[in-house]
């Protein structure tokens, strides 16, 4: 009886741990397959709640191609105005950057004043402003476009004959012609044909310098003869690239994210102090602290750099502060935490030699946690200076404000990328310069490596 007992216990055992194991086996089994299909679904939720289909349907390639071209090339524009006949070239449309009077590139042969001008494209596409407000294009394949424009009669055009090609845009009131080569645009006041070059154009010397056309060759020599003051006064102060005021652009976000680093270190230190718990003994002071902290860095950066740039108006320095407050937030919780695993034997020792509180914290605390505080230092400073580029975006100052407004103007994308590329080079040189600092300071690595 005994030994029936047991061996039917011992059934009872097997069987409840084998439950036990398949209720196991099932949770596993729930979760591998459950956290993949709750993934998936909220997937499938955001494909259709954030509209994907139809941002593709809106999507233009055409424009995208556009403005990855306008990135690395720039448009030459030559227009005669149809009131007097004159003809002007001129780099991305822009006065700074007009052709002086009998100067021109060398695809443009320049007539008398309302004359014939002949506009050569490039393969075999070629465009003539006749007199009499006569435009005709040749384009290749596909025949002769003929133009003639006056305030009575508008636009009117002649086509070759067939259907009218996509890349054909006709109306009584403006012709426009959109080719690889080029484009030609036709108003009742003017004609113009733009045309697409690889490069930055006018980058180092305008049109109105000495040196501009001239080769690296023969700007050395120049250089080497008396001339480097001059070649880089016309390169400094370029007119259409504005170097002088991109480089103190760059400089205000370097002390932008500077400042406002540092000074949220400054803040922070002697307010952590208060929040650690082996330095303040009073509860409500650190809870006081430390909810002090979770406010300021709870509130998103640009939040206080729109409520700073309200307050102070616009500025660098604005931007500083905006950094300085969104920082002390997150540096008062990394440098209280820090301050909470200190080792209390140094403190106890520099105690023991008749050290006051101040001087106790001066050579018992401080040298501690300084690799913790000058890594966190650094690292934000090269965090911050990329903040600081849509910071001054916000409050008028630095390199992201320059951004902004090629961005907004959407006419010359080159400068654009000439910012961003810079931007890119900035970043990379603080995080060369923070790891620098880091070996020198923390590492103690002297040889650099």
């Amino acid at each position: 009886m005994s030994t029936f007992s047991t061996d039917l216990g011992g059934a009872h055992g097997t069987a409840a741990l084998k439950a036990q194991a398949d209720r196991l086996f099932q949770r596993k089994r729930l979760l591998n397959f459950g956290l993949p299909a709750l993934v998936l679904a909220y997937l499938i939720y955001v494909f259709f709640a954030f509209d994907v289909p139809g941002l593709y349907g809106r999507a233009s390639l055409d424009h995208a191609k556009t403005l990855v071209a306008d990135s690395y090339s720039y448009k030459t524009h030559v227009t005669r105005d149809s009131r007097d006949g004159a003809v002007t070239i001129a780099i991305e449309g822009e006065r700074k950057g007009t052709y002086p009077a009998g100067m021109s590139p060398d695809w443009v042969a320049l007539g008398e004043p309302g004359g014939t001008s002949v506009i050569e494209l490039g393969h075999g596409n070629e465009v003539r402003f006749l007199p009499g407000n006569v435009v005709e294009y040749d384009v290749p394949g596909y025949g002769t476009i003929h133009v003639v424009t006056s305030r009575a009669g508008g636009v009117e055009t002649t086509l070759p004959a067939g259907p009218v090609p996509a890349w054909i845009s006709s109306s009584k009131s403006r012709l426009a012609v959109t080719t690889d080569a080029g484009r030609l645009n036709v108003t009742r006041t003017k004609a113009e044909v733009f045309r697409y070059s690889t490069g930055w154009e006018l980058f180092w010397f305008t049109l109105d310098s000495p040196y501009y056309g001239m080769g690296p060759l023969t700007l050395l020599n120049r250089a080497l003869h008396g001339q480097a003051g001059a070649i880089w006064n016309d390169f400094w102060h370029n007119n259409m690239w504005h170097h002088s005021e991109v480089a103190w652009a760059l400089f205000e976000t370097i002390l932008m994210a500077f400042l406002g680093t540092f000074g949220a270190a400054v803040v922070a230190l002697p307010l952590a102090f208060l929040a650690a718990r082996n330095f303040t003994p009073l509860r409500g002071v650190r809870f006081a602290m430390r909810r002090l902290f979770d406010f300021v860095r709870g509130v998103d950066g640009l939040i206080w750099t729109i409520v700073l740039a309200r307050a102070f108006g616009p500025g660098p320095l604005t931007g500083a502060l905006a950094i300085l407050v969104t920082d002390s937030g997150t540096f008062g919780k990394i440098f209280s935490e820090t301050l909470e695993n200190v080792d209390e034997k140094q403190i106890e020792g520099v105690t023991s030699t008749g050290a006051k509180p101040a001087q106790r914290y001066r050579f018992g605390v401080i040298p501690q946690i300084t690799p913790v505080l000058l890594s966190q230092l650094l690292y934000f400073l090269e965090s911050n200076t990329r903040s600081a580029t849509i910071i001054g975006a916000i409050t008028g100052g630095g390199i992201g404000l320059l951004l902004t407004q090629a961005i907004i103007t959407q006419k010359d994308w080159e400068e654009v990328s000439y910012y961003i590329v810079l931007i890119v080079l900035m970043v990379m040189a603080m995080d060369w310069f923070s790891g620098w600092v880091r070996r020198k300071l923390i590492a103690g690595d002297e040889g650099g490596h």
